[in-house]
């Protein structure tokens, strides 16, 4: 399995190393709605939730699907402006004028991504034009609770007024205390982004995605990126350009951006945090049986990024729910799930601090 992007007639000055705070911003807020997913950043999680004002965290928690279960391609504004030559802004107040540039189907249905509910790198119906596609994403957020549902609701019936409360809260989680992350960490990543530029210059593609990630491959002969994942994506870069842009508060997630239409992003980790302690050998023995199944452990990457129903996973997967049952069964009977109960709903998720402990080869893979 892999994401592939095909890069036929790409010039090498279409292709472009550069920093992004917004995207850096959109990592931030991940890492603190899911600080598993980020041992090594615990004690900036800390730090910046005693000191978060009550009502801004209550505000993170309105859209967190934006940022918690997947990296919404919001974020990354840049790559869907008409031309797919565009740049992140030099600022956060920049790449925000750049998010205010999308079109309302743009912006509604890259914010309704969680749901699973529409076509990403293929074309397809607009949840704002297609009323069925609109039905279903609203049945998919009232299973992620009444919350989502109400945000997705707002979302789709005054597109224009939500995007102004989400312009606000990112502008809000910038005084509070993105801004001063930022000013520490944009050194390091501008030192990295240069240090791309350089590689690309002097030895080549493969050798500057060699040094994104040892999961990022160049097929010379194919004209093709393969980027190693638990999961199927195609892209292009066609008539646009290419993007390398690091993080350093989002390892392990390694993420291409290949939505239909919009320029293709590489969105890398730079640092490396300690993991955890590894669990006793009969712990150990125990999880690992339950992962030796290929069908478990592909479910693993869509549990790790959010809670899902027994029927969405069987619908993710194209399997029947009593096999899907079997195989949460057997997870569960691990340790290696969660589970709780929101209305008529059973959700389903990865303890993500548990599957840390079996090592960072497996969490990295699940998470990529």
């Amino acid at each position: 399995m892999s994401v592939d992007i095909d890069i036929s007639g790409l010039r090498r000055e279409r292709i472009t190393a550069v920093i992004s705070p917004l995207a850096e911003l959109g990592m931030a807020l991940h890492a603190l709605s899911e600080p598993g997913h980020h041992p090594g950043l615990q004690g900036w999680v800390t730090t910046v939730t005693a000191g978060l004002d009550s009502h801004l965290a209550d505000r993170m928690c309105e859209a967190d699907f934006l940022w918690r279960s997947t990296f919404s391609d919001i974020f990354q504004p840049y790559a869907g402006i008409p031309g797919r030559d565009t740049l992140p802004g030099a600022t956060l107040a920049e790449e925000l004028d750049l998010l205010d540039k999308l079109s309302d189907e743009q912006f509604v249905d890259a914010a309704l991504e969680f749901t699973c509910a529409l076509p990403y790198s293929r074309p397809g119906p607009a949840a704002l034009a297609d009323a069925d596609a609109r039905a279903r994403a609203l049945e998919l957020a009232a299973a992620r609770g009444p919350q989502q549902l109400l945000f997705s609701e707002r979302l789709l019936a005054d597109p224009t007024r939500t995007r102004a409360w989400l312009r606000q809260f990112l502008e809000d989680c910038d005084a509070a205390f993105f801004a001063d992350t930022w000013s520490r960490l944009r050194h390091q990543l501008a030192a990295d982004a240069r240090h791309k530029t350089d590689l690309l210059r002097r030895k080549g593609l493969a050798e500057a995605l060699a040094s994104v990630s040892s999961a990022v491959t160049l097929d010379e002969a194919a004209d093709r990126i393969v980027v190693d994942k638990l999961g199927d994506g195609r892209t292009a870069t066609a008539d646009g350009g290419l993007l390398l842009v690091p993080t350093s508060l989002g390892r392990p997630h390694l993420m291409v951006l290949h939505r239909h239409g919009w320029q293709p992003v590489l969105h890398y980790p730079i640092s490396s945090p300690a993991l955890a302690a590894p669990p006793s050998l009969e712990r150990l023995t125990l999880r690992m049986a339950a992962l030796s199944h290929p069908v478990r452990m592909h479910m693993c990457r869509s549990l790790a990024r959010s809670a899902f129903t027994t029927g969405e996973l069987a619908q993710i997967h194209g399997m029947t729910a009593p096999e899907i049952s079997r195989h949460l069964s057997a997870l569960k009977k691990a340790g290696l799930l969660t589970t709780r109960r929101r209305g008529r709903y059973v959700l389903h998720q990865l303890d993500v601090t548990a599957v840390a402990r079996l090592g960072s080869d497996f969490l990295e893979g699940i998470l990529r």
